[in-house]
């Protein structure tokens, strides 16, 4: 009716009020950027009339998405109520009768995210952008703690774990999800998957659904299927047509790349770089999410849990197998409840997006609850079989003679080792081991092993022939020096031993490809006494292997031990991480707010030589925008650099 329509002239979306109190304000201000679950209130100035309570009315829909439906919950149409209702699309006005109307307007807890047109009275309309609520109790991606809201959803400074299970490396990344122009290329993530494109009405509407988004996301940040996604992978050696996985240091020089490329898939990426990429679209959303890293992982091809692998008489391993161990591997956790699954499989989920094996057509991983891989529960969506024998597939080495015949190889390493994440509110490493297995050998283990119908756990009939076999590291081990590595084999049984011992290194590639040799010995007399032990030392020369070393400087020790006199084997296997020297921070004078900071930055060079063409590249939270900042155009630091990096120098 015409005279209860509001005259409105003009209004104001408040939005430094509004971001602030939805927490998206390290957005900017400029525009409106709001949560689901909670009110947001404009201010609607009158041209004539006032507005009466109970007479005034208004007329609103919220529309996203090309093909906007009620059905599909991409449109929703309501008016003024007397107060808002908080299990759906509502308004209510907040402010006494008079000529500025104070309205608050409620997005539904399900409703889709992305960006709306939100109409009223079918002639003024505003955009906006709508995002998933961690605090709030009725989005399923609530979570009750606001300390870890600010790690899982604010920060943007993070450690991702590498290196190995018995050495892990933090290394440093900027996530930076509130960064210019990055939401924007976050939700042009989820418009450019295919399903989008092939149906936009239905892709908007599922993404009211946190499990159907994260399943998009893990699918999206790859681009293996020719999708427009935002990353190539790349295992090689050489990185010809990109940049090596190992130069990135944060998600939004990777995000800015793609969204201004036409889509492009940037090159190159490999687990932790899609893994941090994921987690900062994810937190970008309003999704809490957190990089995993799992040590001493399983690549399990053929879904029977166990990674075999053949050796012949002098340790080399046979490649023609697609199973594999990594020595680490990173994907994300994301938080939200799980309806479409029976009761207490809520809390944190898992997804990849590495792209490894497809799911349903694609690649693509998860989310699947981190609960159900504990307890076994391999039916549960998505990819429960993979995930699990990530950390649960069992390694079976086998030696084959030189006359054909074979022997199972005793050796005791464990798959899904230290699986570790950055501690909330301080940079430390969390073993999260116990949230995806029960320990060693507990009852409760070997039920999950039933359920998974794991026989080759279950069975556990490793061979014992009385030899043991460890393998023992020299002290101070670093990049640019020589040093030794030791063998200790022993016998434990009655009877003298006549054994060939094979003592080998080469470097390896973080997801276990071997490279070249750094080092060798084949003993083909050791004899061992009964209770008798030997120590077998093997050198690593810097001149041999610091041209053999691949990025994630990485070297595979592998001790083999067989009898003569049974044929039978024990082997150990054992990594080595050679640090790269670090990076010494120091800042000059007080830091102070909208001030030139000054820093020394300081590099004490390992190496017997010198280094050549360096360049120190600088990133950081509202520091860089975004960007890496090199320092290599500038003479006066080349000259500073020059001088301080000799042989051995600093």
């Amino acid at each position: 009716v015409l005279e209860d329509a509001l005259d409105i002239s003009t209004w104001d979306l408040a939005c430094q009020f509004n971001n602030t109190d939805h927490h998206t304000e390290l957005n900017g201000t400029d525009r409106l950027i709001v949560r689901r679950g909670q009110a947001f209130t404009i201010s609607l100035y009158l041209n004539s009339g006032s507005y009466q309570p109970g007479y005034s009315q208004l007329h609103i829909t919220a529309e996203t998405g090309p093909q906007p439906e009620e059905q599909y919950g991409t449109r929703a149409v309501f008016g003024l109520s007397d107060e808002i209702d908080d299990t759906r699309w509502s308004a209510a006005v907040s402010s006494p009768p008079g000529d500025t109307v104070c309205l608050s307007v409620y997005a539904a807890p399900d409703a889709p995210i992305g960006r709306y047109v939100l109409t009223l009275d079918g002639r003024i309309q505003f955009d906006f952008i709508l995002l998933f609520n961690p605090w709030c109790t009725r989005d399923v991606v609530y979570m009750d703690s606001e300390e870890k809201l600010a790690e899982y959803v604010l920060a943007q400074d993070g450690i991702i774990f590498r290196g190995d299970a018995e050495y892990p490396v933090p290394l440093a990344w900027y996530f930076g999800q509130f960064e210019e122009g990055i939401l924007d290329a976050c939700l042009r993530i989820l418009d450019m998957n295919p399903k989008h494109r092939r149906n936009p009405g239905k892709d908007c509407s599922g993404r009211r659904n946190v499990i159907y988004v994260t399943r998009v996301l893990s699918a999206m940040i790859n681009s293996n299927d020719r999708d427009y996604g935002v990353l190539e992978g790349c295992w090689k050696d050489t990185f010809d047509g990109g940049v090596s996985p190992m130069s990135w240091r944060g998600s939004v020089q990777i995000l800015r790349t793609w969204s201004s490329t036409s889509c492009l898939p940037v090159r190159f990426g490999q687990c932790w770089v899609f893994a941090a990429v994921a987690c900062s679209v994810s937190r970008a959303l309003g999704i809490p999410c957190r990089v995993v890293t799992n040590y001493y992982s399983a690549h399990d091809t053929n879904s029977n849990l166990v990674i075999e692998r053949y050796l012949n008489e002098k340790g080399e391993i046979d490649s023609s197998t697609r199973d594999m161990i990594w020595n680490y591997h990173c994907w994300v956790e994301s938080w939200m409840t799980r309806p479409d699954l029976p009761p207490g499989f809520d809390g944190w989920q898992a997804s990849d997006p590495t792209p490894q094996e497809k799911s349903e057509g694609v690649f693509c991983c998860g989310p699947v609850p981190v609960r159900a891989i504990k307890e076994g529960e391999l039916t549960f969506k998505y990819d429960a079989p993979f995930v699990f024998a990530e950390v649960n597939a069992d390694l079976v080495y086998t030696l084959k003679y030189n006359d054909g015949s074979t022997r199972k190889i005793v050796n005791d390493q464990k798959v899904g080792q230290k699986i570790s994440t950055k501690s909330v509110g301080r940079d430390e490493r969390e073993d999260i081991t116990h949230l995806y297995k029960y320990p060693e050998g507990s009852a409760e283990e070997r039920q999950v092993f039933e359920k998974a119908n794991h026989q080759n756990k279950l069975l556990q009939q490793k061979g014992n022939s009385g030899l043991h076999i460890t393998i023992k590291l020299s002290t101070g081990i670093r990049k640019g020096c020589d040093f030794d590595v030791f063998a200790i084999v022993s016998n434990n049984t009655e009877e003298n031993k006549k054994c060939r011992l094979v003592f080998a290194s080469r470097a390896v590639s973080y997801n276990g490809i071997i490279g070249r040799e750094c080092g060798f010995k084949d003993l083909l007399n050791v004899e061992l006494a009964p209770g008798g032990e030997r120590k077998v030392p093997l050198s690593l020369n810097y001149s041999k292997y610091c041209t053999n070393l691949t990025e994630d400087n990485l070297i595979r020790l592998g001790a083999l031990l067989i009898d003569y006199s049974t044929k039978e084997a024990v082997m150990a296997m054992r990594d080595i991480v050679l640090d790269d020297p670090e990076i010494k921070i120091r800042i000059l004078g007080e830091p102070k707010e909208k001030r030139k900071l000054a820093a020394e930055l300081t590099l004490q060079n390992p190496l017997p030589e010198p280094l050549q063409g360096c360049c120190f590249t600088i990133e950081g939270a509202n520091l860089t925008g975004g960007k890496n900042k090199g320092f290599a155009d500038c003479l006066e630091f080349l000259r500073l650099l020059a001088n301080r990096i000799g042989s051995k120098g600093e």
